[in-house]
């Protein structure tokens, strides 16, 4: 993209903000777009030996006064003989009725993954992958764009994602996988090995940031003679995201085009019976045909070009 080029008007809904790695406590930042129903934060850390508590607060806002509204208060407190989770919502520099969780399942020295789905009506929160408490909305949440971390925390990554769009309310929560966090990470191109193939119900999970003057993304699921039967890529000579077929065929895929410099984005493939269904930074593309015996006999997950890579998973 040269110097002073727009980008193409995209749908807030289509874009995604970027995570955050290691950030310093307190810490305070703009949700991007704020929260609205279909959005999850995604926290992932550790608990210091010597915590007393911590809390992450979704705010209406960031003034120091007054003090902003918190529609979502989770307040896990260590230092009692029970340790447990207080939540809540300040209103008009007022708390209101308290909420407590007992049996927290945090522990002192762990690492852990919150993460935080906002439904219509209520967030439900999960810590490790185990449902842990829901919280009715006492304020719309439309009104929140800030998230505050405070307290005894340390903060390994703090991810802003969209819901699964292939989620049909068969599971609690969507998977929420981890970002990789060692330095350096993922090596592009990077092979990831599928030893089993696809079968129906898999899904393959991909997040990326797009590098300064990228060239292309690729992404190809390759069986044991290295051939592709599956290649998505994005070209960002001519702004397009296309399937490829292994004669070389290019089908268009209509959608905003995402993959801009600095941009983080999130691929989701979903295995169904004869082919592969894609989703965009949690919007569903449509989908792609495939012999579902060609889906079994893959073998390895290939990425290419200009990104960094923060999770593949299958």
């Amino acid at each position: 993209m040269s110097p002073g080029e727009k980008l193409d008007p995209i749908p807030d809904s289509f874009i995604l903000q970027p995570p955050v790695f290691h950030p310093v406590v307190p810490y305070v930042t703009t949700i991007f777009g704020g929260l609205h129903a279909g959005k999850m934060v995604m926290l992932q850390g550790v608990v210091p030996l010597d915590a007393h508590r911590f809390q992450v607060d979704f705010q209406c806002g960031c003034s120091l006064c007054p003090r902003p509204d918190i529609a979502f208060h989770f307040n896990p407190r260590f230092h009692t003989t029970k340790p447990h989770v207080i939540c809540n919502t300040l209103h008009g520099g007022r708390w209101q009725r308290e909420a407590r969780w007992p049996h927290l399942a945090l522990q002192k020295g762990s690492s852990f993954l919150i993460l935080f789905l906002f439904g219509n009506e209520e967030v439900k929160v999960s810590v490790n992958g185990q449902h842990f408490l829901h919280f009715r909305y006492r304020l719309p949440l439309s009104h929140v764009d800030t998230l505050g971390i405070f307290g005894d925390i340390l903060v390994e990554a703090v991810g802003f994602l969209n819901i699964n769009p292939f989620m049909e309310g068969s599971r609690e929560y969507p998977a929420g996988h981890p970002f990789l966090l060692m330095s350096p990470r993922l090596e592009v191109p990077c092979s990831h090995a599928l030893p089993q193939g696809l079968w129906p119900g898999q899904v393959i999970i991909v997040r990326a940031l797009v590098l300064q003057e990228p060239k292309h993304f690729t992404l190809s699921l390759r069986d044991q003679a290295s051939r592709a039967p599956v290649t998505l890529r994005a070209s960002f000579t001519d702004r397009t995201l296309a399937w490829i077929s292994p004669w070389g065929q290019k089908k268009l895929i209509s959608a905003p085009f995402l993959f801009y410099p600095q941009r983080f984005f999130e691929v989701l493939l979903l295995c169904q019976e004869g082919g592969l269904k894609l989703a965009l930074n949690g919007q569903g593309l449509g989908a792609t045909s495939v012999n579902q015996q060609a889906l079994e006999q893959l073998r390895e997950l290939r990425i290419s070009g200009s990104v960094q890579l923060y999770c593949v998973h299958s």
